[in-house]
């Protein structure tokens, strides 16, 4: 019997995946548990409108990321702090702040979690960031930490 798996399951396969097995594993197990459903008519139709839904929105998340990229490839974002001696900073420059400063600067608006900061910035100079803006999509951005006047 060919079923439609609801989810991820071990030596079957992933939710979604249409898969052929035994009319008693399905019925007695997969079916009363709602981890399959019938890969009849309707079922298989759903499937492809979802499949093709999810494609369209891949796509479009895509173009939005490599649009992204495009405003920000090859920029500067100058990062004004307080510094003592020695190019110390007092406190941090983290992820946050170099969000906060793309989006100020840059105009675009981007979660902290997108910025590739390994470890907070302790002191003055340039900085070589990576912006993961997809899974396929990553950009370097130049982050100049400055010393307050």
């Amino acid at each position: 019997m060919k079923v439609i798996l609801s989810k991820d399951i071990a030596n079957q396969g992933k939710q979604g995946d249409v898969v052929q097995v035994s009319d008693g594993y399905a019925r007695n197990y997969l079916f009363p548990r709602s981890l399959a459903v019938a890969a009849v008519g309707g079922a298989l139709k759903n499937l492809e409108i979802k499949n093709a839904n999810e494609e369209r929105r891949a796509v479009k998340l895509l173009q939005g990321a490599e649009t992204a990229a495009a405003q920000l490839a090859e920029k500067t974002v100058t990062i004004s702090v307080k510094a003592g001696e020695n190019s110390r900073l007092y406190g941090r420059v983290t992820a946050a702040d170099v969000a906060a400063a793309i989006e100020k600067d840059l105009s675009v608006k981007l979660d902290k979690r997108k910025v590739g900061l390994l470890e907070p910035i302790k002191s003055v100079g340039e900085y070589e960031v990576p912006i993961k803006l997809h899974r396929d999509v990553t950009v370097p951005i130049t982050v100049a930490v400055v010393a307050q006047a």
